[in-house]
């Protein structure tokens, strides 16, 4: 999906096209504005996992090694993945995560789902992601036409379609995946939180800053790098309870940086 924008000098001011693909953005600003979130900021110290990547001679990439700990917690609890139907929650067993991709430096960042990231390497997720870098048509994100449909009908129309995806959670997990991870500014320097929408989902993971501090490590004060990560859970259906313990293993997970050093892909697979 192409959404570039462009400029023209006229006169003492620069007029910038919106691309219509904008238009979805919008959409999913005014589907998140109605619900019912609760936030919770915490500070993970990635010093091993950054450790252990600054030593591989092929480098995963460390968005694929956050979608890794991620699906593994979602895994353990299964409850944060729940979509609500009526009187029920449906729940997958298995962890596709929606993330943003950018497609080449500066390129613009695309959507795509990694499917069964909890039952995959580190290893194996980056090298998709480095495969969509390179040809994002590879993405079903991207490869469909179902974006540029909704683009040619008004927002009325896609708002009545949302509401049918709303209460189909198979169409959900197919055209945005069952979680979803934001980066807003993993690659800068210093801390910072990023507070996002979500128009689906029931959990969404923003990544922020890393910044070194001082950090209390068996009696002595050394410095740590420490991620900023918020994380957003639909209050309807995740208690701040299951929260607090989901949110607990994803930062031991994070901490512990061994998923860094499994290059093996696990036997089962979603059928």
């Amino acid at each position: 999906m192409k959404n570039q924008q462009k400029r023209t000098k006229v006169g003492d001011r620069t007029i910038v096209s919106i691309p219509p693909e904008r238009a979805l953005v919008i959409d999913g600003g005014i589907l998140g504005s109605k619900r019912h979130i609760i936030y919770g900021l915490v500070e993970v110290d990635v010093t091993r996992a950054r450790e252990i990547r600054r030593n591989q001679e092929n480098k995963v990439s460390f968005t694929a090694y956050l979608v890794a700990c991620l699906a593994r917690a979602v895994e353990k609890h299964p409850d944060v993945q729940a979509y609500k139907i009526g009187r029920k929650n449906i729940i997958f067993d298995n962890v596709d995560v929606s993330t943003m991709i950018e497609a080449g430096k500066g390129g613009v960042a695309i959507p795509h789902i990694l499917r069964n990231a909890n039952l995959r390497s580190v290893r194996d997720i980056s090298d998709e992601i480095q495969k969509i870098k390179s040809c994002p048509e590879q993405s079903e994100q991207n490869s469909g036409n179902l974006a540029k449909k909704a683009l040619k009908v008004p927002r009325w129309v896609r708002m009545i379609f949302y509401q049918c995806m709303k209460r189909d959670p198979d169409m959900i997990r197919d055209k945005m995946g069952t979680v979803m991870l934001t980066s807003v500014g993993m690659f800068g320097n210093g801390n910072g939180f990023g507070i996002t929408y979500m128009p689906l989902h029931t959990l969404g993971l923003t990544v922020g800053g890393i910044q070194t501090k001082p950090g209390y490590i068996h009696g002595e004060v050394v410095p740590r790098e420490y991620l900023s990560i918020t994380m957003a859970f639909d209050h309807d259906i995740v208690d701040g309870a299951p929260a607090a313990r989901f949110a607990k293993d994803l930062v031991a997970f994070i901490q512990d940086g061994r998923l860094m050093l499994d290059e093996k892909r696990e036997e089962k697979a979603d059928s």
